[in-house]
């Protein structure tokens, strides 16, 4: 497996980001994997590298990159320390829906160059801070996004202008959404929501409620993390892939 630390640059600076993807040329269908809040961390990176083997080629941004040089986060103890968690709700409130799309703008033009890339179509798949992200991306670029995977992701479908669910009806691609029974980031009535947008659009998706599982359980060293889950979940995303990208 090839894993390369490459730079992006976009109009608001220089995204560090992980590329990972079988041996040899390719080419192969891009993906853009979306982290979780807890940021870029090597359990994070093994998730994506799982997948690139599967014959993808896999980007990983740093989402947080608006936040500057920031110091490293202390994944062993940010799950329980306030003080890390303030921090990191400084970085969040950065990433907005409309930034990430021109990160993603950029990063369109950067697979349509690469030639270990098998385009147009990609794919996107995010978890928690993610998932909102991946299917935002289908909305915004439907002809490009072919399939999108939000895994416990909050944020789907809200009051806010720019919730994913107002973009249903332009969502094209492929959706499978991931969902835990147990997750304080979803507020009341959020899955009936987005669940009943995208039925009313016609979009081709699947929801899937993941019984007795709590937020982060397909997130290694997550409070929530569940292996039976994780494994599920890849899975799904898999199929998914496999079927339409």
């Amino acid at each position: 497996m090839s894993s390369t630390p490459i730079e992006i640059e976009t109009p608001d600076g220089v995204v560090p980001c992980h590329v990972f993807h079988p041996p040899g040329d390719g080419p192969w269908p891009a993906v853009v994997y979306y982290m979780d809040g807890m940021g870029i961390r090597p359990t994070l990176l093994g998730s994506a590298e799982k997948l690139a083997e599967s014959g993808y080629y896999v980007l990983v941004p740093d989402l947080y990159y608006r936040a500057g040089d920031y110091a490293p986060l202390d994944h062993a103890t940010l799950q329980d320390d306030p003080v890390q968690q303030a921090r990191v709700m400084t970085m969040v409130a950065l990433v907005t829906n409309e930034a990430i799309m021109r990160d993603l703008a950029i990063f369109l033009e950067f697979f349509d160059r690469e030639s270990r890339v098998r385009g147009p179509r990609i794919g996107c798949v995010g978890y928690c801070l993610g998932g909102p992200l991946a299917l935002y991306a289908a909305g915004t670029f439907p002809d490009r996004v072919a399939v999108a995977a939000s895994i416990h992701g909050a944020n789907l479908a809200t009051d806010r202008p720019d919730s994913p669910h107002l973009l249903a009806d332009r969502m094209r691609g492929a959706l499978y959404l991931g969902v835990a029974e147990f997750d304080p980031y979803i507020i009341a009535g959020e899955t009936q929501r987005i669940d009943a947008a995208l039925r009313d659009a016609g979009a081709r998706y699947t929801l899937e409620m993941y019984s007795g599982c709590h937020h982060g359980f397909a997130l290694v060293g997550a409070h929530g993390f569940d292996a039976t889950a994780d494994a599920r979940h890849r899975q799904r995303v898999l199929d998914l892939f496999e079927a339409h990208l």
